[in-house]
């Protein structure tokens, strides 16, 4: 039902221009996202995985502009919010957040935990006394696993899980309908990984939340998401609900993901796919598929000829021309 669609991407662009010489034009431009497109209902979670530098993070600001995509659409909640600016764009900020990376640099550290959740309530003038204000952060930190006698302290008296806690909170204060969640646990020990990731799951369930998931993890990907996007250089390569992307892998690039995945079973399992090389400069990407010089079923076709994402079966696509 196109009702249910929360977010729609379309045909997503992002360049960044390298500018050099006297007059300082533009001589370059580095690819970070290509023509990425995908629909995500409410309630759902879009898992993006891929390499460090594929592009997940630009394309998660460029999903809630906190930078502007070089071209495409983006709808959400059936309105067009590409071009969107000023007292517009505020007003859609409350409805979607984003959860940081590193828990410690996204907190401004002058600032008490109470003040940090306070801000945006004040921002966006959700509340009209201070008394209710008080009240909302402290229901706040009461729904994130933290107590209230927290909220005078600063952020470098909390451990990172508990900053990221935090992180989460001020993410929610505005009651938000779609959060990106930018690598949120990558910067934890891997003991609270499971709290974090837990927690966020229990509060998707409680407040109807829907998340667009930055991963390079695909284990925790696959527990978290509905849906999952793999990218490789700026592009998404395979796109499929996630119990079917674990069980059937199409793209030799996932497959090469999947297959580093550590197992705890000590049986024989599949061999272990080893990608040569590295991973191309966005600036000036190979001809043909993109990932033709890393593939290890590539051709002299590969080289020439790019492939566009097609329907392998219901509802999963994927881009490689042996299929």
């Amino acid at each position: 039902m196109e009702n249910n669609i929360l977010l729609k991407a379309e045909n997503i662009v992002k360049r960044f221009p390298i500018h050099g010489g006297i007059l300082s034009k533009e001589i370059a431009a580095v690819k970070a996202v290509q023509n990425i497109s995908f629909t995500l209902k409410k309630g759902e979670t879009l898992g993006l995985v891929g390499e460090s530098g594929c592009g997940k993070s630009t394309l998660g600001r460029c999903l809630i502009k906190l930078i502007e995509p070089s071209s495409g659409r983006i709808i959400f909640n059936n309105q067009d919010i590409t071009d969107l600016q000023g007292e517009e764009l505020k007003v859609l900020r409350r409805k979607m957040q984003i959860i940081f990376q590193d828990p410690y640099a996204s907190l401004n550290p002058r600032m008490t935990i109470g003040s940090i959740l306070e801000e945006p309530l004040i921002i966006h003038n959700l509340y009209k006394t201070e008394q209710e204000r008080k009240e909302r952060v402290n229901e706040l930190v009461n729904l994130v696993g933290l107590r209230p006698e927290h909220l005078s302290r600063y952020p470098h008296e909390f451990s990172g899980g508990q900053r990221q806690r935090v992180g989460i909170a001020r993410a929610l204060a505005v009651n938000p309908e779609l959060i990106i969640c930018d690598e949120p646990v990558s910067a934890l020990d891997v003991s609270i990984q499971a709290q974090v990731i837990n927690l966020l799951m229990d509060l998707q369930k409680k407040l109807g939340l829907t998340y667009v998931f930055i991963a390079h993890d695909l284990k925790v990907v696959e527990h978290v998401s509905t849906h999952v996007a793999v990218m490789y250089l700026g592009q998404i390569v395979e796109y499929a609900k996630a119990e079917e992307l674990y069980r059937n892998p199409k793209h030799p690039y996932t497959k090469a993901l999947l297959s580093a995945i550590p197992v705890p079973d000590p049986k024989p399992r599949e061999q272990r796919i080893i990608l040569t090389g590295d991973v191309p400069s966005p600036i000036n990407p190979p001809s043909g598929c993109y990932f033709n010089p890393r593939c290890p079923i590539a051709t002299e076709e590969c080289t020439k000829t790019a492939p566009q994402l097609k329907e392998v079966s219901p509802g999963h696509t994927a881009s490689c021309l042996k299929l």
